[in-house]
């Protein structure tokens, strides 16, 4: 993302896994570990999609250290697509050796990347580490089975996306009584939108 994000390499599920790693401003202490997914690795994305890259500078203004990984067969990342499924492993790895228990652990994701984040956070909560918030932007509510998230996550997405219907959003949205917050006008990548979403996400994060 810039000079100073460190990228380094993990031992993942189905081989080494790619990541890069970027910290607050030296005189902001860091108060939390964010780890994002990036969308879907079969359509051209990667942990240096703008979205999981401003996803990334949302928390680190923040005061996390934002984590960005590449899933299985992606740029670095050794292995191959597993559909879905073993990319949520990749994401619970990637989580294992990088979160700091004495730190809150944020989890966020943009489309696919949505999908395994709210996966992964399910499978966490369930051994009893639970995530202290989720962001998920333009979830991919249409293909993939994304579970049921806690009532603070914070849900984004574009009126006129057309990748995933905001429809297919607000319906899985709908039965958890869960707010969607949505940007008029904004497709599914957030063309020119980037530092609106930006600001949309901290002012959420903060009420």
């Amino acid at each position: 993302m810039n000079s100073n994000t460190e990228r380094l390499r993990i031992a993942g599920p189905a081989g080494a896994l790619e990541l890069a790693i970027d910290l607050p401003a030296p005189e902001v202490p860091v108060r939390g570990v964010a780890v994002i997914c990036h969308p879907h690795p079969q359509h051209g994305g990667t942990m240096d999609n703008k979205v999981a890259q401003m996803l990334a500078r949302t928390f680190i203004q923040l005061g996390y250290r934002a984590v960005r990984f590449n899933f299985r067969g992606t740029g670095a990342s050794e292995g191959s697509w597993d559909e879905g499924r073993g990319e949520i492993d990749d994401a619970l790895a990637v989580i294992a050796d990088q979160r700091d228990p004495a730190l809150p652990l944020a989890l966020a994701g943009f489309s696919f990347g949505a999908y395994v984040t709210s996966q992964a956070a399910r499978r966490l909560a369930d051994t009893g580490v639970a995530a202290e918030r989720l962001v998920l932007v333009g979830p991919a509510t249409r293909n993939f089975e994304v579970a049921p998230v806690p009532a603070d996550t914070i849900v984004v997405h574009g009126e006129v996306d057309d990748v995933v219907p905001l429809q297919a959003t607000l319906d899985w949205a709908r039965p958890q009584h869960l707010p969607v917050i949505v940007m008029p006008g904004v497709g599914h990548f957030f063309h020119g939108q980037l530092t609106l979403l930006k600001s949309i996400v901290v002012r959420a994060w903060h009420r």
